[in-house]
């Protein structure tokens, strides 16, 4: 009788594995499998400030992770990480969106615009943040982009709000150093501008 040590036990696992493995690619060739049904593709090209952009993204990954982390669009401010306070918020075709709450894979062919794609073309502020400055609405800073976003957001949907109108819209940002009137003005002064 032949004894077997617990090594060489192993060894001839992993050996098997290896040959089942092995054996297995012989007959699929060196064909790319495609994902699995109801799973997710890492590699996505998504469009960002206008720009196609490749990139890796995990199933579970959110679009701010993937905007600061992956793409280094660090414009995008991560305030609860939970929806709640607006400091993520970017244009999702258009649409003041929580990055915070939005699974990247979701976004595949939607046209996403961050707080740096606002810049002009010879890098001029856009002519809410150019509104913001005038009225001295950043004061910490923190909740701006958020509140430039949303304010983008609304003047695309609504060129002319009301005072009202502008209330609702931005009442999803909060402002920790409550400049909420410098917002409101600032938004007004943008839209009085054509």
């Amino acid at each position: 009788m032949m004894v077997v040590s617990r090594r060489q036990m192993i060894k001839g696992v992993i050996a098997a594995g290896a040959v089942a493995a092995s054996a297995g690619s012989l007959f699929l060739g060196s064909a790319v499998a495609a994902p699995a049904p109801g799973t997710a593709e890492r590699l996505l090209t998504l469009t960002v400030n206008g720009q196609k952009r490749r990139v890796d993204v995990l199933p579970q990954e959110t679009l701010v992770q993937t905007l600061r982390t992956k793409l280094g669009l660090t414009g995008t401010k991560i305030g609860c990480d939970r929806g709640e306070c607006g400091a993520c918020t970017v244009l999702v075709d258009d649409v003041a969106t929580y990055a915070c709450s939005e699974l990247t894979h979701r976004l595949r062919g939607r046209r996403i615009t961050t707080i740096e794609g606002l810049e002009g073309p010879h890098g001029q502020l856009h002519k809410v943040q150019k509104a913001f400055i005038a009225e001295l609405a950043p004061q910490c800073g923190y909740c701006t982009p958020g509140q430039v976003m949303a304010a983008v957001a609304l003047l695309k949907a609504n060129p002319h709000p009301t005072v009202e109108e502008v209330r609702r819209a931005m009442s999803g940002n909060l402002c920790r150093c409550g400049a909420y009137d410098h917002y409101l003005k600032g938004v007004m002064r943008a839209a009085e501008e054509v």
